[in-house]
């Protein structure tokens, strides 16, 4: 196991596990460092902040993970060292949260039309207190026997070429890295091995205020892993990573926590960075 995991989420977004399980697991799993990253929210932060209490030899960095768009598909944006209290933060993340529930509304109403009848409160109970997202969708097709498994719901329906799936709100990754630098946090890149034009988006993201980018990531070969590692060194930024964990590896979703092998001094390069805006604020 890993001492680094910098990519975990909880049941305030689409995880299967609560933040506090979540940092209980990975202090079991002799995890120094880690980092909570829901998926548009940080509400689960605070909790994990005070479950983390219990384990003086676990880190937690509170981050948060937003999705945004290219040309041709989803681009996700990291975000470490987040204030969970920041009033402009707690907006922009507002604005998608609402903007999430009418998108996951509309899937639900597409795919009645189709006659698969997904019953919405189902998929709200299923997200708990967090954010509604695909994944809920597919756990409620699946477990109202709509489905055989939780892949076909994204592999049929409503994946990004399904009958049933529906666009964002458009958000640029651009515009999401140049938010998160002007609040002071790091803005990374997650598994960036399957966007097109790579070095462009790069170029232009590194303009913006981009400090790092994932290199080791779930199940990424080891010649990914190092291909990465090469483009993040030729940028001049951190490569960074972790386990995309979600509590639902036995589905195919997310690898097990502390599972990627992350060095210890990629995180170590943050926190440097970290503390070195906090000093630069004084």
């Amino acid at each position: 196991m890993s001492l680094v995991d910098l990519h975990i989420h909880t049941t305030i977004s689409d995880g299967r596990l609560s933040p506090g399980e979540v940092v209980a697991l990975a202090a079991e799993r002799g995890v120094r460092i880690m980092a909570v990253t829901d998926h548009d929210t940080v509400d689960g932060i605070p909790f994990a902040l005070e479950a983390a209490k219990k384990f003086p030899s676990l880190k937690v960095i509170p981050g948060v993970e937003i999705s945004t768009d290219v040309a041709r598909g989803e681009v996700h944006v990291l975000g470490y060292f987040v204030d969970c209290r920041n009033p402009d933060l707690l907006k922009f993340l507002l604005k998608l949260h609402n903007s999430r529930e009418i998108r996951a509304r509309k899937m639900v109403a597409k795919l009645a039309d189709m006659g698969f009848p997904v019953k919405w409160t189902h998929v709200v109970s299923l997200a708990g207190e967090g954010s509604i997202g695909r994944p809920h969708i597919a756990q409620a097709m699946l477990e109202e026997g709509l489905i055989s498994s939780f892949r076909e719901a994204f592999n049929k329906y409503i994946g990004r070429d399904g009958p049933a799936y529906v666009e964002r709100e458009k958000l640029t990754p651009v515009e999401v890295v140049v938010l998160l630098d002007s609040l002071g946090y790091l803005p990374v890149l997650a598994h960036p091995a399957n966007i097109d034009n790579l070095g462009t988006l790069l170029e232009e993201l590194k303009d913006a205020g981009l400090v790092g980018m994932e290199a080791y990531y779930g199940d990424y070969s080891h010649r990914v892993v190092q291909d990465l590692i090469d483009v993040a060194d030729r940028y001049g930024l951190i490569p960074c990573g972790g386990s995309d964990f979600h509590g639902l590896a036995d589905i195919g979703v997310g690898a097990e926590l502390g599972s990627v092998d992350v060095p210890i001094e990629s995180a170590e390069r943050l926190i440097a960075l970290a503390d070195e805006r906090v000093y630069t604020k004084k």
